[in-house]
């Protein structure tokens, strides 16, 4: 008969053994060591220096010292000594200053997160999940990266979202302080759509591709075309701010109608352009100029132009067309000149448009 058990090595009494409390008392503190066994350390290769009484670590590999030739063995202090624990397949290890749990496979030990994990109701990680968000994560880094080839996978990694029927919501929620700022994804439709609010409530489509054709769209860029619906007199040698009156489309009403100017409302790189159309007034010697200028003052580069010679009335027209880089507040103005005699800028067929490119 063995004088220990088989699993735990926990001494027996033997008969007639004198002082048998001491064999008792040496299983009580083999079984207080490793009953719920809960250890400080795993990867330690010499003991610490002020242990205290119960302390518990997991012996590194390559222990020096009162743990040489320990390795993987639990190191318990007791009494003022190392007691030498050696683990058994099956042991499992709270590790405190990592916060997992392990099992001794019978030749290391092993992290006891499953391989798999299928049809899970609910997992949180770093916080609780519930049955609004059944899957939660609280983290500050996440990284997805492609199985390589030399590991058995193809090198590629793909996402995929899927949804149910085109007329239901797909998409990626960004927030600040949990207030939705942006969304991205297909909602409503298989349109690709990206959206952005200031306060959650209401959304404006920065972009938007039709997943027919691929054509893009920018349903709230920055642009607009005016025209005048009266004739502009111009007198000679005088440079003079056409009254663009009427609007087509003016998205973001960044085209004041009523000063006759647009306005920058970011910056960017804005392409502007206009049609002059003369109409004679008392002689058709009048020679027309056009441009567009900037804030009031500053003639845009590449915008001005030029008609000399004989005109017909309501016949000849002046094309101008230009970019400029704008700051915030900027503004664009069409303004028309006449040298040699005076006349009008067509109403209707006198215009001024121009929108954000970049």
């Amino acid at each position: 008969m063995s004088d220990t058990t088989t699993n735990l090595l926990l001494p027996y009494i033997l008969a007639a053994q004198a002082q048998k409390h001491v064999t008792h008392n040496e299983t009580l503190r083999i079984l207080d060591g490793l009953v719920h066994l809960s250890v400080l350390d795993r990867d330690l290769t010499a003991p610490p220096g002020s242990p205290a009484d119960g302390d518990r670590c997991i012996v590194g590999s390559g222990a020096t010292g009162d743990w040489a030739g320990w390795d993987l063995n639990v190191a318990l202090w007791t009494d003022g000594v190392w007691l030498r624990l050696p683990p058994r397949t099956g042991w499992r290890a709270w590790v405190e200053g990592e916060g997992v749990l392990l099992v001794f496979d019978g030749s290391g030990w092993v992290g006891t997160t499953p391989e798999e994990l299928q049809n899970m109701a609910l997992l949180g990680l770093g916080t609780t999940a519930d049955a609004s968000n059944p899957f939660s994560a609280k983290l500050n880094a996440a990284l997805w990266t492609a199985k390589t080839v030399a590991e058995g996978g193809t090198g590629d990694l793909f996402y995929t979202m899927n949804k149910e029927a085109a007329g239901d919501d797909l998409g990626l929620t960004l927030q600040t302080g949990f207030v939705t700022k942006a969304l991205v994804g297909l909602f409503g439709s298989d349109r690709f759509r990206l959206a952005v609010s200031a306060g959650g409530s209401t959304f404006f489509d920065g972009l938007s591709v039709d997943n027919a054709t691929g054509i893009i769209d920018q349903p709230h860029l920055p642009r607009f075309k005016g025209y005048t619906n009266y004739d502009n007199y111009v007198s000679v040698d005088t440079w003079t701010k056409i009254g663009i009156n009427n609007t087509e489309y003016n998205d973001q009403g960044a085209f004041d109608a009523a000063s006759n100017r647009f306005t920058a409302p970011v910056d960017g790189a804005y392409l502007f352009g206009a049609t002059l159309l003369f109409k004679v007034n008392s002689s058709t010697a009048a020679r027309m100029r056009g441009r567009l200028v900037l804030n009031g003052s500053d003639e845009i580069r590449g915008s001005y132009g030029e008609i000399s010679g004989a005109h017909v009335s309501e016949a000849t027209a002046l094309w101008l067309q230009s970019m400029a880089v704008l700051q915030e507040g900027d503004t664009v103005e069409l303004q028309g000149y006449f040298r040699a005699q005076d006349g009008f800028f067509a109403a209707d067929h006198t215009s001024f448009w121009g929108a954000k490119i970049g």
